[in-house]
């Protein structure tokens, strides 16, 4: 194990499975404590037991604003201060086309993507406003800066997971606080479910950007970037919009 977050507590939103738990694991293997919060309980208990006594996990749906304070509170009562926030919390949509896309998709996806993102950076920066220094990284994606890889909800809600990053990262650079973001390509995560309901029309029309990727990558390949982000070996990043994607947006 490494010692380059001794002494420091990182809170990893959807840290029950795919990227999220590969952060939390990554972090706890540098020295973090760990609070691992997801939505699903059991899979939040699975990551924990697999970190041991250096995390704890908490159900939380980041959508909901009460929730999201009792997690920071729980958070802080647990471990008195937290240094690092990744928000990789999120849902895909059904890949539909705008003309196609229901108000419920479309509030669901935002709700959870965007606002939930911000819901918990709103709640976490006190803390680290009074300690003087803090390091968030979210989880955008490659449709944050494509129109074609994603139905309309989850592209215009990684859109502006980008800008609520840029945001963040100029507003609070003077306090020690930055703010990065990791644009993952394709990855093995299980985002759409086990029985993925995609658009047919979306679909289909979104094929030419979907097939350029030449490989699917794991989960650990994103953690290792945010943990990077995250260190002091990044002191000097903030505002960073950081793909990693083998290549994908340079096509």
């Amino acid at each position: 194990m490494n010692a380059e977050f001794e002494n420091k507590v990182a809170l990893i939103t959807g840290a029950g499975s795919g990227i999220g738990r590969a952060m939390a694991i990554a972090f706890a293997q540098q020295g973090a404590k760990v609070v691992v919060a997801d939505l699903d309980t059991e899979n939040a208990e699975k990551t924990t037991a697999e970190i041991g006594e250096a995390a704890i996990g908490l159900s939380v749906d980041i959508s909901d604003e009460a929730a999201v304070d009792r997690l920071v509170a729980q958070s802080l009562d647990a471990f008195g201060r937290i240094d690092v926030l990744c928000n990789n919390a999120g849902i895909m949509d059904d890949m539909a086309l705008p003309a196609d896309t229901s108000t419920d998709m479309w509030d669901r996806v935002l709700r959870v993507n965007l606002s939930g993102t911000f819901l918990v950076t709103r709640a976490v920066l006190p803390q680290m406003l009074t300690q003087g220094a803090g390091a968030i990284v979210n989880t955008a994606s490659e449709a944050g800066i494509r129109g074609g890889a994603a139905g309309v909800a989850y592209t215009a809600s990684k859109h502006g997971v980008i800008g609520l990053t840029k945001n963040v990262a100029w507003a609070y650079a003077k306090e020690g606080i930055r703010c990065n973001a990791i644009l993952p390509g394709p990855t093995l995560t299980g985002i759409a479910g086990p029985t993925p309901n995609f658009d047919p029309a979306g679909s289909a029309r979104l094929q030419p950007v979907l097939a350029l990727p030449a490989s699917l990558a794991e989960p650990h390949q994103m953690a290792s970037v945010a943990v990077f982000l995250a260190s002091e070996a990044a002191s000097f990043v903030n505002g960073a919009i950081v793909p990693v994607d083998a290549a994908w947006s340079a096509a």
